[in-house]
């Protein structure tokens, strides 16, 4: 089984499958390419088990076969190339051809994946500004009667992509969410109306949070009332320093040693005193 690919863009390709795989700008082709100087039908091809025929359905615009314009219909073989609009094409056995993942270029790249059980798979790539309705001067056209004849545009800006509705009658919908205009991130559920989408697109690396490094330590300052008061800083350990447990004791601090010595000493004078009133008890003194 051969596969129609757009070797720079692993989003537009097609499974030649029987009868036909249609090509065009509508939104019901099975290999839509959302480009103004493609027509809504631009070409077909047919299937008849191995054997491909090419054929060129347009009105205006060109189908070019290696490189030469097709007149009505001619044969289609492996790794021949279609230029339709701004796409080249080749028909690929996969089973032969090992296709490499290419980069995305420099601009991001954008597209629509449809949710809907009649269009479910099928891929429409998002140009730098793309109008979705059911007009036939839409870049992403749906011949639904529930659609509105220009029903919303998606816009990339600086590799972020927005949609804005454009006053359509049934509403756009952003993850459930009716929306007038929008920042649409990859994952998102996009929705005109009933027909639904999934974004393909670039990771948001703005959601990611970004670590600081820590700083020297330093004196904290805070103010109480009008007296601004300096808070002595921790150690680079986050034990405080010396002067920080004097300030939090209030002004006092204790030596841990000293401390020990002056608590043994009062037991001492406490055991004497008892001895002492013992002995006067028992007329010994």
């Amino acid at each position: 089984m051969f596969k129609l690919c757009d070797l720079k863009d692993a989003s537009v390709s097609v499974w030649l499958v029987a009868p036909k795989v249609t090509i065009g700008r509508a939104g019901n082709c099975d290999l839509a390419i959302a480009d103004e100087s493609v027509a809504k039908l631009h070409a077909e091809v047919t299937v008849e088990g191995d054997v491909l025929t090419l054929h060129h359905l347009a009105e205006s615009g060109q189908t070019l076969l290696n490189g030469t314009p097709v007149q009505g219909s001619c044969p289609l073989k492996r790794d021949d190339e279609l230029q339709i609009g701004g796409r080249t094409l080749r028909v690929v056995d996969p089973k032969v051809t090992r296709l490499k993942k290419v980069a995305p270029a420099s601009s991001v790249a954008w597209a629509l994946r449809a949710n809907h059980p009649a269009i479910a798979g099928k891929v429409f790539p998002i140009r730098e500004s793309s109008v979705v309705g059911r007009s036939d001067d839409c870049d992403i056209t749906f011949s639904l009667s529930h659609l509105s004849r220009r029903h919303a545009r998606l816009d990339v800006r600086e590799g972020l992509l927005f949609v804005t509705d454009l006053g359509s009658a049934n509403g756009t919908y952003l993850n459930n969410k009716r929306i007038t205009e929008s920042r649409v991130r990859r994952g998102d559920e996009l929705r005109f109306d009933t027909l639904s989408f999934s974004v393909v697109g670039p990771a948001d690396d703005r959601n990611k949070t970004s670590v600081r490094p820590a700083l020297a330590s330093s004196p904290v300052k805070s103010e109480v009332g009008s007296a601004k008061v300096v808070k002595p800083a921790q150690t680079a350990a986050g034990e405080p320093t010396r002067e920080r447990r004097k300030y939090e004791n209030g002004g006092e601090l204790a030596d841990s040693g000293g401390s020990l010595w002056l608590w043994m000493g009062g037991l001492l004078i406490a055991a004497a005193a008892l001895g002492f009133f013992w002995a006067r008890h028992q007329g010994l003194l």
